[in-house]
């Protein structure tokens, strides 16, 4: 039997890199999987991927800024499925890149609402389906940006991050005795459209790569066999923690 026989789970931010991999993988694994993003051109791709390769899944195209996508996307699973066991809150931005005093409180409204607003009002519908199941797994995508390691020029994405550790840890607390685990996956570098828009000269992939301990930036499916872990019965005792899958680069110093 694979990790995911008979779970149903949400991926957002899913159309490319981690979300992407993650939704792959968890279909691989035996989940039904309700991909969701703003492409729908890459995100019809990606569940054509998916049944191609004989698994379950189901597009919901639309901004994780909205409220009535969340919303949405827990109907799906329930429609679909019959319910909701696993939530993947991964989609998020950058934001706007500069000294923090030059960035416009627009832009800075904007990464909150897409990183940090977007996580609560995707917990706000999902959790009442995972308790109706009898419990669930939350995981969202934070960074160690903001946590273990300050970077110039990335406040309201830092910001935002950081946030989401927060939410993780209420969560995990208001429902641990409710059997729903919530958690916060921490990746360092890896080569994704986000993560080439800060490093996208050889050269600066290479300076990237050499902060990290392992010497070198993830891939994708990496980051996505650490969410596949928090997702299954294999973490059932891990809750409220914010997981670093970094590479070495919180502790590297050479």
């Amino acid at each position: 039997m694979n990790t995911l026989t008979n779970k149903v789970a949400i991926v957002t931010g899913a159309s490319s890199g981690i979300g992407r991999a993650t939704a792959l993988l968890f279909a691989r694994e035996g989940a039904k999987v309700v991909v969701a993003a703003r492409r729908e051109i890459e995100l019809q791709a990606l569940v054509a991927e998916i049944v191609a390769n004989g698994g379950e899944a189901v597009a919901v195209i639309g901004d994780v800024k909205d409220e009535s996508h969340a919303s949405a996307l827990v109907d799906a699973a329930l429609k679909q499925y019959g319910g909701l066991d696993v939530a993947f809150n991964n989609a998020g931005t950058l934001g706007e890149l500069g000294t923090t005093t030059n960035i416009t409180r627009a832009s800075w409204t904007d990464t909150l609402e897409t990183n940090l607003t977007s996580a609560f009002l995707n917990a706000k519908y999902q959790v009442p389906d995972m308790l109706a199941r009898g419990g669930g797994s939350l995981i969202f995508t934070s960074t160690f940006v903001g946590y273990t390691a300050g970077m110039p020029g990335v406040a309201s994405y830092a910001a935002s991050k950081a946030g989401l550790i927060g939410l993780t840890q209420a969560l995990a607390v208001e429902y641990g005795a409710q059997r729903i685990r919530v958690n916060a996956l921490l990746p360092g570098g890896t080569n994704t459209p986000m993560g080439r828009i800060m490093a996208n000269t050889p050269e600066a992939i290479a300076f990237i790569g050499g902060l990290h301990a392992l010497k070198r930036i993830a891939t994708p499916e990496e980051i996505a066999h650490s969410a596949l872990y928090l997702a299954s019965d294999a973490s059932s005792f891990t809750t409220g923690t914010a997981m670093l899958v970094d590479g070495g680069v919180s502790i590297n110093k050479t």
